[in-house]
């Protein structure tokens, strides 16, 4: 497992596949993907989820991580592939990005559940949406077995084991410093503990900024799993996603495409 997390290259060609794959079939389901698509991914990392987009041939594309190692990485990787000139990386603070303009596509993938004042950021990505243009967000469920990254650490014991994250804050800490885990990673990892995200709270909070859901899939099964694992993607039954307190146990992973109504010339 901690393997991906630590070569780049391998993360990148896992994040093109399942975008490839599954996310750009649902996002198509909405909108079409043409050359005419601009497409603003925040937090890209490396870029992997751009290729596809750069390969269906969408003219402007960029992404911005706060990481100048991973956008370092992404600007090398892209510069192997043709046509990766197009793609423009930018290495900063989104909220000092303003200046990109507004795009028909903004991407946030497994993203929303690391940044700090979620209604506030929110809140600031309508303000990079073309009218009409919509905002997919994927990111695991809090309570969901893995929901606090576990899965990154060094341990093969606790990097298995499921819904260690929710132990009280300092009972998580004992844990993973006895298992060896270094400081900058329980760092990290009770970080993720204070912006976990559940379904709820997401709901109400693009709700409250005016956003209606035009597509949704809970997946019990994440489709990253499928180049992870070998696993086959697999819906939440309905019956366990209408009912909150089983949907933020069981679902992986939600993926949303939400807008704010087309505001009128």
């Amino acid at each position: 497992m901690h393997e991906r997390h630590t070569d780049r290259e391998l993360y990148f060609r896992e994040q093109a596949y399942t975008t490839r794959k599954h996310v750009i079939p649902f996002i198509s389901d909405v909108r079409q993907i043409t050359g005419s698509l601009s497409v603003l991914e925040i937090g890209c990392g490396e870029g992997g989820n751009l290729l596809p987009f750069l390969e269906a041939g969408c003219a402007r594309i960029t992404g911005i991580d706060i990481s100048e190692g991973k956008i370092g990485n992404a600007r090398r990787f892209y510069a192997t592939i043709p046509a990766g000139e197009k793609v423009e990386f930018i290495a900063a603070d989104v909220y000092d990005c303003k200046a990109v303009g507004r795009f028909d596509l903004v991407m946030m993938r497994d993203v929303l559940e690391h940044i700090h004042d979620q209604a506030r950021f929110i809140s600031f990505v309508k303000d990079l949406l073309a009218p009409g243009g919509l905002l997919f967000i994927a990111f695991p469920p809090w309570f969901n077995p893995f929901g606090g990254h576990q899965q990154v650490c060094e341990s093969g014991i606790l990097s298995k084991t499921p819904w260690i994250h929710l132990l009280p804050r300092g009972m998580y800490r004992l844990l993973l410093r006895s298992a060896g885990e270094n400081q900058a990673r329980i760092d990290g990892l009770l970080e993720i503990k204070e912006t976990g995200l559940n379904l709820g709270r997401f709901y109400r909070i693009t709700k409250k900024e005016g956003f209606f859901v035009l597509k949704k899939s809970l997946w019990f099964i994440n489709p990253n799993f499928e180049i992870k694992f070998g696993l086959h993607p697999r819906l939440l039954p309905d019956f366990f996603g209408r009912i909150p307190f089983l949907r933020n146990f069981l679902a992986t992973t939600g993926y949303f495409i939400i807008s704010v109504p087309r505001q009128e010339p």
